[in-house]
Parts: structure tokens; C-alpha cells; sequence
């Protein structure tokens, strides 16, 4: 039985995108790629995060999830995550939407557009599991992507 890992979303197929891997024997993190050249425009008051898009979805057990976090070279280049860090609950994997695609959004709070290449390392991913409480009583059914959890 699968427990957790990447795949590439479907229109990614042929692209040469790299599953992501941690790279020590102790990281926590899974590095992830950008899967297209993005340029990141300086900050100006009213600028909408850019977002990254990876190529990828990913699985999990169901009571766990995984964070999306920017690298620790992330803030010095100017890199900032909008979100701080993105969590992606597991029934994102495939839905019906996006097919799982999970993206990187950041704010560019240097002087200067920043160029994202192909292939250049845009964050991390680390799995979690999560606690619920005793009255819990979650029912509701994924309809769709990103935001879609926000949707009534």
C-alpha cells in the first residue's frame, strides 16, 4: 500500500519533471523544482503572489498532510512566501480541478525582478500527521483545488 509520495500531474507527462528528493540522510524537507521559467516581479503595493507551478501532486496517508515551505536561502535572495506555508490536506491529491497540483507562491521583496528557471530548487516538502479533536464531526467532500476548501 502506497503511503506518501510525488507524482506528475497530468500536462506535466513529457515536461522532464524531477520527483523530489531530500537531499541528506537527516533533511526533513523533500527539495522541489520549478517545472517552467517564472519571473517573480519586485514588490509593489497591490502585486498578487507569483506562482510557481511544480509539476507535481502529491499523496498522503489520511491523517496526515504536507507543508510547503521556502528554502533558508529563500528570504536572502528576496523570496517570500505569501502564505508563509502552504498546507495541502490530503484530499487534495487529484481532485477533480487541478489534478493535485500543488504550486509555490511568493512575494519578490528585493530591487529587482528575480528570474526562476526550470529546474532551480523553489522549496521544500515535509509530510506531518495531524490530531483531531473528540467532537470532531468533518463531513464534507473535496469539490475542487487551491482556495476550494474556502468555497460554501
Amino acid at each position: 500500500m502506497k503511503q506518501r509520495g510525488f507524482e506528475i500531474v497530468k500536462g506535466y507527462e513529457d515536461k522532464d519533471i524531477h520527483l523530489p528528493v531530500r537531499k541528506t540522510k537527516y533533511s526533513a524537507g523533500y527539495d522541489v523544482e520549478a517545472a517552467e521559467d517564472v519571473i517573480i516581479p519586485k514588490f509593489t503595493p497591490g502585486i498578487k503572489p507569483t506562482l510557481i507551478p511544480t509539476g507535481l501532486k502529491a499523496y498522503c496517508m489520511e491523517d496526515e498532510y504536507y507543508m510547503l515551505i521556502n528554502r533558508s536561502s529563500g528570504p536572502k535572495k528576496g523570496l517570500l512566501m505569501a502564505n508563509s506555508i502552504g498546507i495541502i490536506d490530503a484530499d487534495y491529491y487529484g481532485n477533480e480541478s487541478n489534478d493535485g497540483h500543488f504550486f509555490f507562491q511568493y512575494f519578490n521583496c528585493s530591487d529587482h525582478d528575480i528570474e526562476i528557471k526550470k529546474g532551480d530548487v523553489i522549496g521544500q516538502v515535509i509530510f506531518q500527521k495531524f490530531l483531531i479533536t473528540d467532537d470532531d464531526k468533518a463531513e464534507g467532500i473535496r469539490k475542487g483545488g487551491i482556495g476550494s476548501t474556502d468555497k460554501k
